[in-house]
């Protein structure tokens, strides 16, 4: 608070004074009092007004800086109506139980809302449980039986469950931490199993892929290769002839394990690489084969950030597309000399 705001929000209770005090100065001298002795009340006046006015701005001006210091100091900021300090004035007074009751309103809501949510996906995480045995029958089935029509059916079968896998994460993206165990993971292990899952579709498209993954990193298997997953399956979608080659490799770079998965595909227009990590983004080739969701690059950035890992992409229209995982190097601690693990908190 300063002194101009003070006098801004004073002024038209000043002003009556003022006009009061004039009022009563003008009785008296009309009533015979002398000019000086009127004057000499309207300066004692003055300096009285002016002395109670100091005393009630700097009054105020340290209450509203204990608030905003408490404001600045508290995590959960809708709770100021809790710890709000006491105060002689019963503006203050009055003020201080509205914002308690309207807090006390908003935080029934927010509960209310969060519970609704975790209903939610208590039901998303039991319906895609659920659902996993069908999709898991129909695949038995298809590798029972092998011929044409098995593998065109397990192909449909594996994109419904890829569907119903973002689904799942996306419901649990946001507690990730409740979900994963960070171990040594070596991806000379993930990265052909996730192309194994893939195999049918990776060989009707026509995409040859290499791999040369000889490092082994600290990440959670399962939420990698969802990502990998993800990266793989785009690579096919966005493909540019009927042939393409994908390659799959490691390297030490900047105190970092890098991966890579590198395609020569349709790849991305220059405006819309920024874009391509936001949700719902579907960009050119996404409308031309009209098969995207845009939702399968930004659950990979968003568990990224949940795992500590740094995902950024490289392409150029026509030419292809490489997206490059950053695993950070660390020490980490070796229980009872078995693998070495730790488990990230919220």
């Amino acid at each position: 608070m300063t002194v101009t705001a003070y006098i801004k929000d004073k002024f038209l209770a000043m002003v009556w004074r003022i006009f009061g005090v004039a009022v009563v100065l003008v009785f008296l001298r009309l009533t015979g009092y002398p000019g000086e002795l009127c004057r000499l009340l309207f300066i004692c006046y003055f300096l009285l007004a002016a002395a109670v006015s100091g005393v009630d701005f700097y009054g105020r001006k340290r209450h509203f800086s204990e608030l905003s210091k408490l404001l600045s100091k508290m995590d959960q900021r809708y709770l100021l109506g809790e710890l709000m300090p006491d105060s002689p004035k019963l503006e203050d007074r009055l003020y201080r139980e509205m914002i308690r009751l309207s807090n006390k309103s908003v935080i029934e809501r927010i509960r209310a809302i969060e519970q609704e949510k975790d209903e939610y996906q208590e039901f998303i995480e039991s319906w895609v449980h659920e659902i996993k045995a069908p999709i898991t029958g129909v695949s038995l089935i298809c590798e029972n039986n092998k011929n044409g029509l098995t593998r065109r059916i397990w192909l449909e079968n594996r994109k419904t469950e890829n569907f119903v896998d973002m689904a799942l994460y996306y419901a649990r993206a946001g507690e990730v931490y409740k979900d994963y165990m960070i171990r040594k993971t070596a991806l000379s292990e993930i990265v052909p199993a996730v192309l194994a899952q893939n195999k049918y579709e990776l060989i009707l498209n026509g995409v040859q892929a290499e791999v040369d993954c000889p490092h082994s990193v600290y990440t959670d298997g399962k939420w990698i290769s969802f990502i990998l997953n993800q990266l793989f399956l785009n690579s096919v979608k966005y493909k540019r002839g009927d042939k393409e080659r994908l390659l799959i490799y490691t390297e030490e770079k900047d105190r970092s394990v890098w991966l890579a998965v590198e395609d020569d595909g349709a790849g991305i227009k220059k405006e819309e690489l920024p874009r391509i990590f936001e949700k719902g983004f579907t960009g050119s080739n996404g409308r031309q084969t009209r098969r995207a969701t845009g939702m399968g690059l930004y659950l990979c950035r968003n568990l990224c950030e949940k795992l500590g890992i740094e995902i950024e992409a490289h392409s150029e229209e026509q030419k292809g597309t490489k997206i490059i995982l950053k695993f950070p190097v660390g020490n980490y601690h070796v229980r009872d000399g078995e693998q070495d693990y730790c488990r990230l908190k919220p």
